[in-house]
């Protein structure tokens, strides 16, 4: 008997593979290494003249920091979609940038030397110290990058502190400068006392922040409605800190103002509208005594306190359309060098000499000895938010100025950075004047593609609502804003030929010169001005002019492209960027094609844009620090699965799958909006991945001993064989149709989401179940084995180019352990194109019969649990089925062993009326409204099934009808009955279709396997094993 096993045993195909369940790590760096060798490959075999060139210029990463999931869902997706345009047959232009400079590696370079900001450093050492930072920053960034399998151009990566980076970012600041789009202004700007630096628009977060509120009178000397009692005018400010530089009241012409009297703080003057809001801060009742024109007070003026300076005698009231009645007094108290609004509004005034700029306040944020000029011990020093705020306040209590104060919850702007309070603070800076090339921004954003499309109005309205971009910092660690300044009046040099000057001197000493040469050193002034008189400046640009003229590298600014065409094909970055880089790159870039083309019609750098969310836990809170939910990379490549913040343990450790789960996590969720990393994410990733290995296996197996006759190409897979490879083909065409417009749309979830359900249901639980017993029993040569490992070998080649964009690394591994006959077929995956599938595989038969064999095939299924609920049979070839139809159905034309093989059952056997033909039953099931009906239906159906069939082999029954996958038909028009096998079970391919050996110690095998089995075999062996036991009962 052992001896007939083994025999037996030994004639069985079964799959036969060597790729490993994990994968090595020793491996995985192979893999990883090989993706810079598909970039330099792709640049060689694929060269532009010939070839179309797609370009995803990089949005630099901050040098600074960890790598977080961010970084990763950011990286991964660039990667993905260059890897898809890979496939399209493009050739690949990524080359990955760092953006550099700025104040946070600055503030690192502080704190590494211990050194204090505003403590006189030299900046020579400030930039050394910067620049080492962010040079370790980027080398270990990028070691981080390329171990996720990112393809790109790793050699020729991009630094913004690079000198010919710096040199460029110079000559596009120099063409807007020429033709009047860079100008110097005194005004108000965003000034962070935390950076000690102004800060643009971009740079600015609002946050929950108190403040105090306050009410506060100043005295109107004019005798007012005829009163000769002394009148107040009452402002309301959520910045009392700014009251040392008030220059006017605003007010609005088109509001009624009246007179009132209070017992606590006599005639008042407040907008009609706010009343009721001056009674409850008053807590009391005031009486009015007369309603005001606007013309009248618009003809007063007012005094304030003495203490904040002689010129608060005499002040103007003025009219401003920003004043409202929705908050406040309906006065307003303006501060010209505190305020944007009220710098505006009170243009003629200082132009007339009749107010000042007043900015009592230094770099710091502390007030200076100007705050209070006649006691300067009053203010002086004191921080303006904290100390500084209740130093004003009391002055003004003293002064019985201050009608009341509260705290006020409001949305208030803070650096970005440092996440502290900014004030406005006029201070002398540069500026890109937008206002000139606003339109055409606009227009520019017509022939751009957003992805998503709301991208497009949220830029546009980032554009539109700015007319200036303040482009000067005050730091050591930027690129220096090339203007010098006269010694004694501080008036700037900027032109276009005392830029060129300076940009010769930096080409021929370095840029750090700027800061190490001697003040009075003539190399830097531009012959023609004496030089003994200029100093240069120490003001940096912007790091969003920075990075926002990176463009620049996709063509030398002396050899441009046609000024029709955008430079990139796609920026891609977070939805933050709308207002920082991508805004940044537009501007700067229309700015130079305007100032080196004024009449030509600019365009975008770039044709599409796209943008991802971010990235957020389990219950949708946004990644931080001080919550810890932060997740690190390496925790999903190395099987750690993330916790919730609230829980204690830590998070539970699956097995590694490398840097593809990672890339399979930034691919799983909809990045076009914020996307979720938790516990059931990273396991549901694993179990995705588990299952691609496993499958990759089967098929590799299954591939092992492919006859080379199965390895043609799609165009020339012949469909007049089996139906089941004809399904399978038509599966696969469907599912390769649906992952490509995915990928190409960038929808990569919707890619996966149709690669996890055909691996699932028509290829794990469908096709490979059903020819399991042709490709492990049947002959080596038989046409049906080599038919079933063509339909596997494209099933293979189209699943690993499906994965490939996603998972490079996994298809790495796989191709190491392909056949070497496949090798040399399909080459490798990762350098396949994409072609089209033949349209013979869209095939319109297997389309309109599909539905239909899955539902009996379902019906079977839901038959066999049945039975095996009731302990009847194990696998689901101990069964035979019969399917019954009420009329001649397209189902008739398909072959028992079509039916056997798809069920993977004994026998299969197809019918004609029977028990159908009661129209009871047929009624009956119809019109069962409870499973607990139907159930009694089909028990009746199955022993009337039984009592047909009386005298054969069949011990138990089950009967299920069909469901319809449409309701053309308006009754149940087939049913299947799963019965006991008829049969005994064949030793070699588990089928119960043997007949009974006649001995107990031999195995009975099916006629097929006897044929197999007295086939292939040395001459004789089995012929003479089974004689052996027939005459000597089995030795």
């Amino acid at each position: 008997m052992n001896e007939a096993l083994k025999v037996i045993k030994s004639t069985l195909r079964l799959p036969s593979s060597k790729f490993p369940p994990r994968p090595p790590p020793e491996a995985l760096a192979r893999y990883v290494s090989r993706q810079d060798d598909l970039y330099a490959w792709q640049l060689r075999e694929r060269p532009a003249h010939s070839h179309e060139t797609f370009t995803l210029h990089d949005g630099p990463p901050y040098a600074n920091g960890e790598l977080h999931v961010g970084h990763a869902l950011n990286k991964i997706t660039k990667d993905i979609i260059c890897r898809t345009k890979l496939a399209e047959g493009k050739r690949i232009n990524y080359v990955p940038g760092w953006d550099c400079h700025g104040l946070p590696i600055e503030l690192k370079a502080f704190e590494k030397h211990g050194w204090e900001r505003g403590s006189g450093v030299d900046p020579v050492k400030i930039r050394g110290a910067a620049r080492g930072f962010a040079e370790k920053a980027v080398e270990k960034q990028m070691k981080g990058f390329r171990s996720w399998g990112i393809m790109a151009d790793w050699d020729n990566h991009w630094k913004t502190m690079d000198r010919d980076f710096e040199l460029r970012q110079l000559a596009v600041f120099k063409a807007m400068a020429e033709h009047g789009l860079i100008v110097r202004r005194h005004k108000p700007v965003y000034w962070s006392p935390s950076s000690q630096t102004a800060l643009a628009e971009a740079e600015v977060e609002r946050d929950e922040h108190t403040s105090t509120a306050a009410l506060v009178k100043f005295r109107i000397p004019a005798i007012i409605g005829g009163s000769a009692e002394p009148v107040h005018a009452v402002i309301w400010t959520t910045t009392p800190w700014t009251l040392p530089a008030n220059q006017a009241i605003a007010i609005h012409r088109d509001f009624k103002y009246l007179l009132v009297r209070s017992v606590k703080h006599d005639n008042l003057i407040v907008a009609h509208s706010r009343l009721v809001y001056l009674n409850e801060q008053l807590d009391e009742e005031v009486e009015v005594l007369k309603v005001l024109k606007s013309e009248d007070l618009l003809e007063c003026t007012y005094s304030g306190l003495s203490q904040f300076g002689e010129e608060a005698l005499n002040r103007p009231i003025i009219h401003a359309d920003f004043v409202t009645a929705d908050e406040g007094t309906g006065l307003v108290h303006c501060a010209p060098g505190h305020g944007g609004d009220d710098f505006e509004a009170l243009q003629h005034h200082i132009k007339s000499g009749r107010v000042i700029i007043k900015t009592p306040v230094n770099d710091k944020g502390e007030f200076t000895e100007a705050a209070s000029p006649n006691n300067p011990s009053l203010l002086a020093g004191k921080f303006i938010f904290k100390e500084g705020n209740k130093a004003v306040l009391d002055l003004l209590r003293s002064e019985n100025a201050l009608i009341t104060s509260y705290d006020l919850k409001h949305k208030y702007p803070v650096d970005w950075r440092t996440k502290q309070p900014i004030m406005i603070r006029a201070t002398a800076q540069w500026f890109a004047d937008i206002s000139k090339i606003k339109e055409d921004v606009v227009k520019s954003l017509e022939n751009v593609t957003f992805r998503p499309e709301s991208g497009k109005s949220r830029l546009k309205s980032f554009v539109e609502n700015r007319s200036e971009w303040c482009i000067s910092r005050q730091r050591a660690w930027g690129v220096p804003i090339p203007a010098i300044y006269h010694k004694e009046t501080n008036e700037a040099v900027l032109t276009a030929q005392s830029i060129d000057h300076i940009i010769g001197v930096i080409k021929e000493r370095g840029i750090d010169r700027w800061w190490s040469d001697a003040p009075n050193d003539p190399a830097w002034v531009v012959p023609g001005l004496p030089a003994g008189d200029y100093v240069r400046g120490k003001d940096t640009m912007d790091v969003w002019f920075d990075s926002g003229t990176s463009w620049s590298l996709m063509s030398e600014l002396n050899n441009r492209p046609s000024q029709n065409q955008a430079l990139a094909d796609v920026y891609l970055e977070g939805s933050d960027q709308h207002r920082g880089w991508f805004q940044s790159s537009v501007l700067t870039n229309i700015a130079y094609q305007k100032a080196t083309n004024p009449t030509a019609l600019a365009h975008a750098p770039f044709k599409q844009l796209v943008t991802h969310g971010f990235t957020l836990d389990g219950e949708g809170k946004k990644m931080s620090k001080s919550i810890g939910n932060v997740v690190n990379p390496d925790q999903i490549i190395t099987g750690l699965v993330p916790q919730s913040a609230k829980a204690s343990k830590k998070g539970r450790v699956l097995h590694p799958l490398g840097p593809d789960a990672l890339r399979l996590w930034a691919a799983t969720g909809d990045w076009t909006t914020d996307v979720v990393i938790s516990e059931k994410v990273v396991t549901n990733v694993h179990k995705s991945l588990d299952k691609y290995r496993v499958t990759m296996k089967v098929l590799l197996g299954m591939l092992s001993d492919c006859d080379p006759r199965s390895l043609v190409p799609a165009d020339e897979v012949p469909l007049d064989g089996s139906y089941l490879d004809r399904i399978a083909i038509y599966q696969l065409y469907v599912v390769v149709l649906k992952v490509r417009e995915a990928m190409q749309n960038y929808e990569f979830h919707k890619a996966l989401a149709a690669i996890n359900e055909w691996l699932a249901r028509d290829v794990s639980a469908f096709y490979l179940e059903s020819i399991k017993d042709q490709i492990y029993c049947g002959k080596a040569n038989d046409l049906d084995r080599i038919a079933c490992q063509r339909v596997l070998y494209h099933i293979f080649c189209q699943f690993q180019h499906m994965l490939g964009p996603i998972t490079p690394l996994l298809i790495e591994e796989t191709y190491d352990f392909t056949p070497e006959a496949i090798k040399q077929k399909a080459g490798h995956p990762l350098k396949r194109v994409w072609n089209p599938l033949p349209n013979e595989w869209d095939d319109t038969r297997s389309n309109n019969d599909i539905n239909w064999i899955m539902a009996v095939n379902s019906a079977v299924k839901a038959a066999q649990e049945e039975a095996r609920a009731e302990k009847l049979m194990g696998q689901s070839l101990a069964c035979d089925v019969v399917i019954e139809l009420n009329h001649d159905h397209s189902l008739l034309f398909f072959e028992p062993a079509f039916w056997s093989q798809l069920m993977v059952v004994s026998d299969v056997r197809v019918t004609v009326n029977g028990v159908l033909q009661n129209e009871d039953f047929a009624r009956f099931i119809n019109n069962a409204e409870t499973e607990e009906e139907r159930q009694i239906v089909r028990a009746a159906c199955a022993m009337q099934f039984q009592n047909s069939i009386n005298g054969q082999k069949h011990t138990w029954t089950k009967c299920r009808e069909v469901e319809y996958p449409d309701r053309e038909y308006p009754e149940i028009m087939a049913c299947v009955f799963v019965t006991s096998p008829a049969k005994e079970k064949c030793a070699r391919c588990w089928r119960y279709l043997a007949e009974k050996s006649g001995r107990e110690d031999f195995p009975p095998v099916c006629e097929r396997c006897e044929e197999v089995l007295t086939g292939p075999l040395e001459p004789g062996v089995w012929t003479t094993l089974r004689a052996r036991f027939d005459d000597c009962g089995g030795a």
